[in-house]
């Protein structure tokens, strides 16, 4: 058991029966703070525990558990391969809720094999839900044709089919007590939140986890614009963005890098005009990609914040401060459903999490990053209490209206709102001899900080050799990148005070570039003292890292500047003229410690994650030839007509 503090209960595990002991954890006053624990179990114990955990799971599924596979029509009468799990007692005398998954990733194994694991964690099994899983139109055993991040509207579309399938469900599946729930992570957490839309009375309780929210704007494939190459392509060309012309319980086959090293790979591949020629068979969304440069109407139909009206069930978003891939959904389509929906139970719950990391592994770390306790079981009893409390009339979990892990401090808080009332705007000002300082807007007439930005050599975003996207860069130590010419720092004195910055973080760039395109990508950076105080000859013996003059990550995304003015009309640069650049990172809840310093780099390449710019203004960069691309000299301004900065919001 962890020591605890301000006696608030503590989870040692996730088979506990949790719904009082949730309630207790988020509903104390005060805070649960980092703790010592008992020292971690070795790799291979820890995953011959899984092995074990798991083996335990199926049999037990396989034990309780019916299964019945239906082809569940919709309104326009398409097909939809619909997977159903029922507790054998499941009947007349004994009626369970449904917990539903919509997924485009297959809700397979299909005939007589079963799933594994049927929720989320043991407790859901134990207790006794339906479990649903559907394969959404067009996707394996399902009919129609397939549509990523399909727009609402029209005759059918995700949020009709949704309400179809909840109303055959509860006709139609013995044994249930007419109240559906739903979840997903990812892209199942997408069809989650698009499916409270005109939500279905019977779909009483609903959490989208990591949902995608915008594909242009910042999840998955473009950051402001930019396109997230590594991600995009891994994914499409992986297997994801072949056709299934039929249903089919099979995946088409994806590519074969041939090597480890993503950098050389996408390096190698050149323009991304190359691309298509290492697709197995052409990508139709891909094509989509190529044919919508800009923010034009192809994206703003599948901005879906806008689109989350007449929800009427409970809502739970849940995301992580680490997720890669999927952080702009969460915090947008909370506050658009906030915003939206006035009177629903709204909530969002955001750890120090990577992607779907809440429900894999103990999120005791990410990267350079360590947190002091294993918040995802921290966090699995409270999402159980939720569910259970919606659908099976458990006790009231008090979930606030937003229950956040502040880093930095190794914390959780919670606040009546996202993000919270209590903050003061600051602004941080560049300063020339790269330094950083609160509210102290520079006074030199000209000043600038300059480097040479040369596609052939980009910035890694890495230093893993990895063909995939990194999970831990995030929150990895960037003192890698510091060290190159083509990427400034700037760094304040080490801080008097703890200073904790919560929201988001509006980046105020005045730069200039000798060509006619750039992007710009700038990292909020917190730098340890040189010498950590709690660090000791017994941690250097016990193989501890030194932190000492860490550099970790809180928070990078790019700018592709092409789109400064309007994500809607390209502009390019006038060469070597003084520019704004404004753009938003997403939000942070972090704490820099007396002693640490704040730190921002700012560079023009982040490869493979980002592909590169050519740096030449092209009306279309995915159609741009090798011979477009160019070596730039970019400038950063910190004077006083051009006073670089990022404004914060520092918690009172």
């Amino acid at each position: 058991m962890r020591q605890q503090q301000d006696s608030l209960p503590d989870f040692p595990a996730m088979r506990l029966q949790t719904s009082l002991l949730a309630a207790a954890l988020i509903a104390a006053t005060g805070t649960v703070t980092a703790q010592s624990t008992a020292p971690a179990k070795a790799p291979t114990s820890a995953m011959a525990d899984m092995m074990a955990e798991m083996k335990a799971r199926g049999e037990y599924v396989k034990a309780h558990y019916d299964k019945q596979e239906y082809d569940v029509a919709m309104r326009d009468g398409i097909k939809l391969h619909t997977v159903v799990y029922s507790p054998k007692d499941a009947g007349p005398g004994k009626a369970y809720p449904m917990l539903m998954q919509r997924t485009p990733y297959s809700a397979g194994p299909y005939g007589e094999k079963y799933k594994s694991t049927l929720g989320q964690t043991a407790d859901y099994e134990k207790d006794g839900f339906i479990f649903v899983f559907q394969d959404v139109r067009g996707r394996f055993m399902s009919e129609g044709e397939y549509a990523n991040m399909r727009p609402v509207g029209g005759k059918v579309d995700e949020t009709t089919d949704t309400w179809d399938t909840v109303d055959w469900l509860v006709k139609n599946v013995r044994g249930n007590n007419g109240k559906v729930g739903q979840w997903g992570i990812s892209y199942p957490g997408f069809y989650t939140a698009i499916g409270a839309i005109n939500t279905h009375p019977a779909l009483v309780a609903v959490s989208p986890q990591a949902p995608i929210g915008n594909w242009f704007l910042g999840d998955d494939m473009h950051r402001n614009g930019a396109f997230v190459l590594n991600m995009a392509y891994g994914f499409f060309n992986g297997g994801f963005g072949y056709p299934h012309p039929k249903p089919t319980p099979e995946q088409p086959k994806g590519v074969d890098f041939g090597t480890p090293d993503g950098y050389d790979y996408y390096l190698k591949l050149g323009a991304l005009s190359n691309a298509p020629k290492r697709f197995l068979q052409p990508i139709a969304f891909w094509d989509d990609i190529v044919a919508h440069p800009n923010y034009d109407s192809y994206w703003q139909s599948r901005d879906l914040p806008s689109k989350m009206n007449n929800v009427k069930a409970a809502v739970l978003f849940v995301g992580g401060w680490f997720d890669t891939e999927d952080l702009y959904g969460p915090l947008h389509l909370y506050k658009a459903v906030e915003e939206k929906n006035p009177g629903i139970h709204n909530s969002i719950i955001i750890g120090p999490w990577t992607h779907g990391g809440w429900l894999r592994g103990t999120g005791r770390s990410v990267g350079d990053a360590e947190f002091g306790r294993d918040t995802a079981l921290d966090y699995r009893p409270v999402e159980y209490a939720f569910f259970k409390h919606w659908l099976k009339g458990g006790p009231d979990p008090d979930l606030p209206e937003a229950w956040v892990f502040e880093t930095g401090s190794n914390k959780w808080q919670r606040f009546d709102s996202w993000p919270p009332k209590n903050v003061a705007p600051r602004t941080i000002y560049f300063q020339p001899g790269n330094g950083l300082k609160f509210d102290a807007k520079p006074t030199i007439a000209s000043s600038f900080g300059e480097y040479i930005s040369d596609p052939a050599h980009p910035v890694p975003y890495t230093t893993e050799i990895i063909n995939r996207w990194s999970r831990d860069y995030i929150a990895a130590d960037q003192r890698f990148a510091a060290s190159r010419p083509d990427v400034i720092a700037y760094e304040s004195e080490p801080l008097a005070a703890d200073t904790t910055l919560a929201g988001p973080i509006k980046v105020k760039l005045w730069v200039s570039t000798s060509g006619t395109d750039s992007d710009f990508i700038v990292k909020l950076i917190d730098v340890n003292p040189d010498r950590m105080p709690d660090y000791s000859d017994a941690d250097r013996k016990a193989g501890k890292p030194d932190r000492g003059g860490q550099q970790t990550m809180v928070r990078g995304e790019p700018m592709r500047a092409r789109f400064r003015n309007s994500f809607e009309k390209p502009e390019p640069f006038v060469p070597n003229q003084p520019t704004a650049v404004n753009y938003t990172l997403n939000d942070v809840f972090h704490t820099f410690k007396a002693g640490h310093r704040i730190m921002v780099q700012v560079q023009s390449t982040w490869f493979p994650f980002i592909d590169r710019n050519p740096q030449k203004f092209v009306p279309n960069i995915y159609e741009a030839k090798d011979g477009d691309f160019i070596k730039a000299t970019q400038r950063v301004y910190q004077d006083a007509a051009h006073p670089t900065a990022i404004e914060v919001s520092v918690l009172q």
